[in-house]
């Protein structure tokens, strides 16, 4: 019955005053109302319900921030709750909902410049004085209407389904709605440091809108999903932005999660659980073209699970493997001019997705050094291409010559997931790599470069500034982050005397385009 109420009532929906609101200031109506939810009120409030009673509640207690879908309730409704199902019995004043803009584009985050949104359940008043403090703290946070105010036919929905659930679990509350016209890693990371700012106590929520993988078939939906919910329980939100912007992973409020995360760690958070996963196939028959849905919470707990010390190892095959792959690979390069077609050798360690460096040495001195931070590809083929880029394309060096082949030494640096660091006490030479990124501008030193080098702390932190091409306080300043992480490293060694103050200096990182919006407006599209 609640089916066909979805489909068949009309998409502009019944309101009620649920808070006083100024009748002069605008109020933004609910837009999707009989398409992604029902618009009868008391069905919708049956249907919440239900969807809140069968979700299992996850022991969290110090909750700071949420993932929940924005898809049609029908299919990523069993999903939300699981995350919803944590705000009952909690006190709440004030919820931040950060959403995607699906099909309007603008250059900054969008803080509603009304007075309340409605859904059938009633206005929910927003916070007017916390948005317009909220966009006085950065220049691309901006009080307006864009992205939620419909425009040309098109009706955004991925911040108003959340609200149903909200009024269902928390009753009176105040709003702050966000919409990201882009979700470019600055963006996010100005809305996330800014809300941390902003936000004191318990008593504010944040949550991030965002589906997850659209239209795979259902096994390679789930794996591409898990990859990404992998890295959101890892903390490691840079390297998951980047996969999003080069399309590798996918989430199309990925930029939503990514400042949920930047706010939710600057507010204590340290623990990400994942509460539910599904897709679309899980609820119709057609698992040919499916989308994914998450719940997520982010909360504080006295330990943490995704410590960059857990343990990842390889056996001794799986690194003369690896070794094997780098020299083939480089030899292939330098001779033949094309990629080597390598083999993992039925090895499952090679087959998990790992950021690696190749570095080169001959004659004890650097030949090339280049690898990929990200865990963008399976470990087998990340050593494969940037052993190759580390012979042919190091820009420092001219490309290896098949007669320096056979002089060649090679170290392979298998990195941890990014962790950005909280308190530099946390950095410990011999042990970590270091990232700083600040703006456009990033540099990366490997774990032994610090060692080699007989580095205190400090000064591996302003080495790690320099080779971004900063000065060497800059890890100080408030714009900047430092990240660290851990290294399996093996292989020759490159001495000492090989790192030159070239060497401290890298080509800036390229920028990719962010994931597309999707401008379909049939029922199909429903499920994003």
């Amino acid at each position: 019955m609640w089916r066909a109420m979805i489909f068949l009532t009309a998409l502009t929906g019944f309101s009620v005053h649920a808070g006083k609101i100024n009748p002069e200031e605008k109020v933004r109506q609910p837009a999707v109302a009989g398409a992604f939810y029902p618009a009868d009120p008391a069905g919708l409030a049956r249907m919440v319900d239900e969807f809140l009673s069968q979700a299992s509640v996850a022991d969290v207690q110090d909750l700071v921030a949420l993932v929940s879908p924005h898809a049609g309730y029908i299919y990523s409704g069993h999903v939300a709750a699981h995350s919803y199902a944590l705000l009952k019995n909690r006190k709440v004043e004030r919820v931040v909902v950060i959403a995607p803009s699906h099909y309007e584009a603008f250059d900054f985050a969008s803080v509603y410049d009304g007075g309340a949104y409605a859904t059938p359940l009633g206005q929910i008043p927003v916070d007017r004085e916390f948005a317009a403090r909220l966009a006085g703290l950065d220049s691309r946070i901006k009080l307006s209407d864009r992205g939620h105010a419909p425009s040309a036919g098109h009706a955004e929905h991925a911040l108003e389904v959340q609200l149903p659930f909200l009024q269902r679990t928390l009753g009176q509350f105040h709003l702050v709605p966000i919409i990201l016209g882009e979700q470019d890693y600055d963006l996010c990371r100005a809305l996330g440091v800014a809300l941390a700012k902003m936000i004191q106590g318990r008593e504010t929520l944040i949550v991030a809108s965002s589906d997850l993988s659209h239209y795979h078939p259902y096994d390679e939906a789930v794996t591409i999903d898990h990859k990404t919910l992998r890295a959101v329980q890892e903390w490691d939100y840079l390297s998951m932005s980047r996969n999003f912007e080069r399309r590798i992973w996918e989430a199309c409020g990925g930029g939503p999660i990514v400042a949920a995360m930047i706010a939710a760690e600057r507010l204590g958070a340290n623990q990400a659980k994942v509460l539910k996963y599904a897709n679309s196939g899980d609820v119709v028959s057609d698992r040919s073209r499916v989308v994914g849905y998450g719940a997520v919470a982010f909360y504080k707990s006295a330990t943490q699970t995704s410590s960059l010390e857990e343990s990842f190892s390889l056996s001794r095959q799986e690194k003369d493997q690896l070794l094997q792959i780098a020299r083939k690979s480089v030899e292939t390069a330098v001779k033949e001019g094309k990629l080597y077609e390598c083999s993992a050798a039925g090895l499952e360690a090679l087959m998990q997705e790992r950021g690696a460096f190749v570095t080169l040495t001959k004659n004890g001195e650097l030949r090339g050094c280049i690898g990929y931070v990200a865990a963008m590809k399976s470990l087998c083929h990340t050593v494969r291409d940037v052993a190759a880029m580390a012979a042919v394309n190091d820009r420092r060096f001219p490309p290896v010559a098949p007669a320096e082949l056979g002089q060649l030494e090679y170290e392979i640096s298998v990195l941890s997931p990014l962790r950005r660091v909280m308190d530099i006490r946390q950095v410990r030479v011999g042990r970590d790599g270091l990232l700083v990124k600040k703006g456009d501008s990033e540099g990366l030193l490997l774990p032994q470069v610090a060692a080699e080098q007989h580095w205190d702390r400090v000064t591996f932190l302003e080495q790690t500034c320099r080779k971004a091409g900063l000065p060497p306080r800059a890890w100080k300043d408030e714009d900047a982050d430092i990240f660290r992480f851990t290294a399996l490293i093996f292989g020759v060694r490159r001495p000492v005397e090989s790192v030159t103050p070239e060497e401290l200096r890298v080509p800036k990182p390229i920028a990719w385009p962010t994931w597309p919006a999707p401008d379909s407006t049939s029922p199909s599209a429903w499920l994003f």
